[in-house]
């Protein structure tokens, strides 16, 4: 009997990490305008003042009834709006003010890699926006692709399948995606070469345009932690969101400073762990990460995947980087 139960709960664990899609089922896709909710999110004894070196502001839970709603693997700010990408092709645009979500609005990628809807289609991990000109860049994870779109997501103006990704593994490949301040891009692959590094590339430039070639290098996360976002800290150097899953159901994410100095060729990169989010303070899967300047304070933002699960929370956090790192 104890092992019937085990069982039991060891199959309804995975079926609450496991997307609602294996791959063939049609996706579907976001209204034009969905009806976004945010309500406080407050872990289990409340916030603590200090999570590694940084200092918790607070999180919201997102929800909505859109069945397109959810599944978000990438995050990007501009001009005071939140961008939500989807590992589906799905993003939602959104303004908060006072914890309440302002004017949501919905977008699809409709030109994207294949001309089909499922996930293989659409497998749409990464996301960075040009502060300027809301250009918007996206890494499809199972094609090894990047795709720039113009302002807006109305439609794609280029697109490139970069040969230094074309050995990455399917589905294991361009989950994080982050354009520098000079320019230049950075990506990170989920998994390989092997169990200790992951692949990474820096563009000089627009990785979509004929003939980029990036240099090549490897990041060595955290024992059994994999990338799943980075971000361009103000100094330079880049923040990356690492995550880890471990069976039945525990999510705990690492926030890593890497230098961009030490990004050089064939060099393999290392970082010091800022903060690890844990339960009781985080249970889910990190995937989408942020950085924002607020009256000269350097904010961090994270949102959650649900896996396209409703029945799992969407949760967006936002902590404060601190001051002594600032000045460093």
């Amino acid at each position: 009997m104890r092992r019937s139960t085990s069982f039991l709960l060891s199959v309804a664990a995975v079926l609450l990490v496991v997307p609602r899609y294996d791959g063939s089922e049609r996706l579907p896709t976001i209204r034009d305008r969905p009806t976004v909710t945010a309500s406080p999110y407050v872990p289990a004894g409340g916030w603590p003042d200090r999570i590694g070196a940084l200092a918790p502001v607070g999180g919201l839970t997102l929800s909505s009834s859109d069945p397109a709603f959810g599944g978000f693997s990438a995050l990007a700010l501009r001009d005071g709006r939140a961008h939500l990408l989807s590992d589906g092709g799905n993003l939602v645009t959104l303004a908060l003010r006072g914890g309440t979500v302002r004017e949501p609005r919905g977008h699809v990628l409709r030109q994207g890699p294949r001309v089909g809807w499922d996930r293989r289609d659409r497998d749409s991990e990464s996301l960075t926006l040009d502060p300027r000109t809301g250009r918007a860049w996206v890494g499809y994870e199972t094609h090894n692709q990047i795709w720039r779109y113009a302002p807006g997501y109305g439609h794609a103006e280029r697109h490139s399948a970069p040969a230094a990704m074309r050995r990455w593994e399917p589905n294991l490949g361009a989950e994080s995606l982050v354009r520098l301040r000079d320019g230049a891009f950075l990506t990170f692959a989920e998994r390989k070469p092997n169990r200790r590094t992951r692949h990474g590339l820096l563009f000089t430039g627009d990785p979509t345009v004929p003939g980029a070639k990036p240099i090549r290098f490897l990041f060595q996360p955290p024992d059994r932690y994999d990338p799943s976002d980075a971000a361009e800290l103000p100094d330079g150097d880049l923040l990356v969101l690492t995550r880890r899953f471990q069976y039945p159901f525990r999510f705990t994410a690492k926030l890593v400073r890497i230098s961009r100095a030490h990004i050089r060729p064939n060099a393999v990169v290392s970082g010091k762990t800022a903060a690890t989010l844990a339960p009781p303070v985080l249970g889910e899967n990190a995937e989408g990460l942020a950085i924002t300047q607020e009256r000269g304070e350097t904010m961090v933002w994270i949102v959650t995947d649900n896996d396209a699960m409703a029945l799992r929370p969407t949760y967006l956090l936002k902590l404060r980087w601190p001051r002594s790192e600032r000045e460093k």
